[in-house]
This record gives structure tokens, C-alpha cells and sequence, in this order.
């Protein structure tokens, strides 16, 4: 997204959207591996169900669109460049998503990974972490083409691949040339110490 108040020192924000099965977590946390320290992941899924244990529905009035894009702005504020991603149904999620958006004075992404319901079942009973989730609930779940309309917004279509899906995130969200700005790795001595000493950094974290 071009933003007139945008800043050029200001993190990169980078929402990664899509139906359960269409590949976003795994493309996300590629994308996270590739990039290093500096960028933080956020992950729908971890932090609604695991960290506050919600269930995902209006009826509760839920505190998870909240809690998601308030992680999401403190990550920024302290400098990292932030990766979110979730199926983050526009119901539940496009206001909050808008506000932190809007906010946000530097360059921020939206990607949408449109794979149909019958690709997201044969990917979910092909994945290597399975989750326990029936292809009965994946279809209830299902939402055609819940885009987020920003400006800017990137639709990734089913044909692509992987590699395509990683490579079009890192190059159009500009992560792939983004220096960090977080704490760790521009002021950490350890990193330092493995940037003199590239034959240690395979064997210390």
C-alpha cells in the first residue's frame, strides 16, 4: 500500500490471508525463515486458540481481532517488521485489520491466497502437521474470495507454487530488501559475533 504519511524508516507490516488448507502458514513462516531476525511472526491460529483459548465466533463478542492487531502494532512500535497471517475472516476482522492499516506509517502488504475447496482439503490431509479438523468443517468454513479491499491488495492464485507464493510475498512487501530495525540482530553482539564468524552460525542460535 502507497501511504501518503508513509515513513521510510517505519517497519514493514505484511498480512498473509486465505482459507484453513490454502498454504499461508507454511508460506508465512518460509518467508520468516528466509528474511531472519528482525521479523516477527504473528500466527492467528497460535494466538486465539493456544494463547487465549477463544472460540472463533461473533456470538462471544471476541476478544482475538483485538488482541491479534494490538500484538501486531507493539511488534511494530519496538521495530520488527511484522508477518501476520490467518484465515482472519473479514466478519470478524476487516475493521480492526483497516485501523491497523491505516495506522501503520510504514510500508504495509496484503496478500490473499485464493485456493479452492477442494485444493485446501487435499492440502490439509497432506500436511505434515496435521490439525484435528474434519474436510466437513473446512467446508463450513469456507469463504470465497474474502478479500480485504485495500488498495494494493495481492491475490495469489491455487496454480502457483510454493516457491512462487514465497518468493511474490518477500519481493512485492519490499521484506526482501528491508533492513532490520528491531534490537536484535542491528545491536545484538551475538549476531555480531556470527556475522564475523559465518562458520559458527550453523552450531549457536
Amino acid at each position: 500500500m502507497n501511504k501518503p504519511h508513509a515513513t521510510d524508516n517505519a517497519p514493514t507490516l505484511v498480512i498473509i490471508r486465505g482459507n484453513s488448507g490454502s498454504g499461508k502458514t507454511t508460506a508465512a513462516r518460509e518467508v520468516r525463515r528466509r528474511y531472519g531476525r528482525g521479523a516477527a511472526l504473528l500466527e492467528q491460529d497460535y494466538l486465539r486458540r493456544t494463547l487465549l483459548r477463544e472460540h472463533d465466533s461473533t456470538h462471544i463478542d471476541p476478544v482475538a481481532p483485538t488482541f491479534i492487531t494490538a500484538t501486531a502494532r507493539t511488534a511494530l512500535d519496538l521495530g520488527y517488521h511484522v508477518i501476520l497471517e490467518g484465515i482472519l475472516h473479514t466478519e470478524r476482522y476487516a475493521t480492526v485489520l483497516h485501523q491497523l492499516l491505516d495506522n501503520h506509517p510504514g510500508p504495509a502488504t496484503v496478500f490473499y491466497l485464493d485456493v479452492s475447496i477442494d485444493e485446501t482439503i487435499r492440502r490439509h490431509l497432506n500436511r505434515d502437521e496435521p490439525i484435528p479438523v474434519t474436510p466437513d468443517e473446512m467446508r463450513r468454513w469456507y469463504t470465497h474470495g474474502d478479500l480485504l479491499n485495500v488498495p494494493g491488495e495481492t491475490i495469489i492464485p491455487e496454480p502457483h507454487t510454493f516457491e512462487q507464493t514465497v518468493t511474490t510475498i518477500l519481493q512485492a512487501s519490499g521484506l526482501i530488501s528491508a533492513t532490520p530495525q528491531s534490537a536484535c540482530p542491528r545491536r545484538c553482539l551475538h549476531c555480531a559475533r556470527k556475522a564475523d564468524n559465518p562458520s559458527t552460525a550453523a552450531t549457536t542460535s
